[in-house]
């Protein structure tokens, strides 16, 4: 809890609360406002909202975002304060990836939760609140496999290629998301958010097209991604902690 205080300070006169807070406002704002004035079907209003989220938003956050924690410590003297200091490097490691990754996620509640009661109120629709759970949910899953890349990135390699690796994963995003990732999703990190976020919309179409969910092809989708992404995420952040421990630094400081 000391180290996620810590970090919550460090916020302070910093980007990320802008970005946190105001991002999710205004995304939900002009999606609902694009909504209401296009005669837009259930489902496809919820793949769209996933797809622009998890395809635009989810990369480039997690590369700026990381990226600019990186670039704080080591404009605070050089990574001097990250250390030395009384913490276990593995805890500030795991503290500042878990602060990150909550605030990517609230920024994610939030936005659902505006267009869910716009959607009621000026769409004048039932809103599917659990089918939007259950794609935030697996979004979170994916995003969490992404974002353990993308925090050993920015510690490594600095701001600037955290944020190109941000733009380079909004492209495979954007590409995975269409029939040129139905083969291979489950194998690339930037498509983990934007497929597993969109599986649930199906059951949308469950009256239509019964035979989506009845064949068992979406839960076989949605463990394949699953089990990718763990794995995955195990990898990195095992893997991230263990490099941490040991590293000094990108620059000697004098």
């Amino acid at each position: 809890m000391k180290i996620l205080y810590s970090e919550i300070i460090k916020t302070k006169r910093t980007p990320l609360r802008y970005i946190t807070f105001l991002l999710p406002v205004l995304f939900s704002s002009a999606f609902l406002w694009y909504s209401s004035v296009r005669s837009l079907s259930v489902f496809y209003i919820h793949q769209a909202f996933f797809e622009i989220w998890t395809a635009l938003f989810v990369p480039v956050m997690a590369g700026l975002l990381f990226g600019l924690a990186a670039n704080q410590e080591e404009n605070a003297g050089g990574f001097i304060n990250m250390f030395c200091n009384n913490f276990e490097r593995s805890n500030l490691y795991i503290g500042k990836f878990i602060f990150i990754a909550l605030s990517m996620q609230i920024s994610m509640i939030i936005s659902i939760f505006i267009f869910g009661i716009g959607f009621d109120l000026i769409l004048r629709g039932n809103f599917p609140w659990v089918i939007y759970i259950a794609s935030f949910i697996l979004e979170s899953i994916g995003a969490l496999s992404l974002l353990s890349m993308y925090m050993w990135i920015s510690f490594a390699w600095g701001l600037g290629a955290s944020i190109g690796f941000g733009g380079f994963g909004m492209l495979v995003a954007a590409l995975m998301s269409t029939n040129l990732g139905n083969s291979i999703w489950m194998y690339i990190p930037w498509a983990w958010p934007v497929r597993l976020s969109e599986l649930p919309g199906a059951y949308l179409l469950f009256t239509y097209q019964p035979k989506i969910i009845s064949s068992g092809e979406l839960i076989n989708q949605i463990v394949s991604g699953v089990i990718f992404a763990s794995l995955f995420f195990i990898f990195m952040i095992v893997g991230g902690i263990i490099w941490f421990k040991r590293w000094e630094g990108r620059k000697m400081y004098e």
